[in-house]
């Protein structure tokens, strides 16, 4: 796609109220997204297992931190609560999340595991090209919020670190 095109669809995008757009050319497609003003900056995903133990943690401490993402729950709505000193790792980008770099081998990181800043916790497979996600911080893996083999979306929750 010629990047004239993708630069007028961008100013199209912005002079319009249209908050995301997608064209497809033959096998390419070209998606573009904005946040409009007044539009949340969350994405709601859906809770895995480790996380409905997360989700009835106490309350956390104030701070940037400590806000709560709307999520949902298999049998209905609850918070996933951060408390003070913990961090989320969220995916950069939309596509396939991996636990391990192939079929049957041993997962990257698992529940309880400590992790160094830089070390790979998980892949994300995005137009045939595979990601890794590290570590932003050392810790524990506190929470993994995502199944293998899951679609994700970007910003989406994806590990709680301690």
């Amino acid at each position: 796609m010629d990047i004239r095109k993708i630069k007028k669809m961008i100013e199209l995008l912005e002079e319009s109220g249209i908050a995301e757009i997608e064209i497809k050319e033959g096998e390419e497609t070209l998606r573009i997204a904005r946040v409009l003003p007044g539009q949340p900056t969350y994405v709601a995903a859906p809770m895995a297992a480790p996380v409905a133990a997360a989700a009835s943690a106490p309350a956390p401490a104030s701070g940037p931190n400590a806000a709560p993402l709307p999520t949902e729950v298999a049998g209905g709505a609850g918070e996933l609560r951060i408390a003070a000193g913990e961090h989320i790792v969220t995916a950069p980008m939309v596509g396939t999340y991996y636990t391990a770099p192939s079929p049957g081998a041993k997962p990257f990181v698992e529940l309880g595991d400590e992790v160094e800043a830089g070390q790979v916790l998980c892949i994300i497979e995005a137009m045939k090209m595979m990601n890794q996600i590290e570590a932003e911080r050392a810790g524990r893996i506190k929470a993994m919020l995502v199944k293998n083999g899951e679609p994700v979306e970007f910003d989406q929750p994806l590990f709680i670190i301690e």
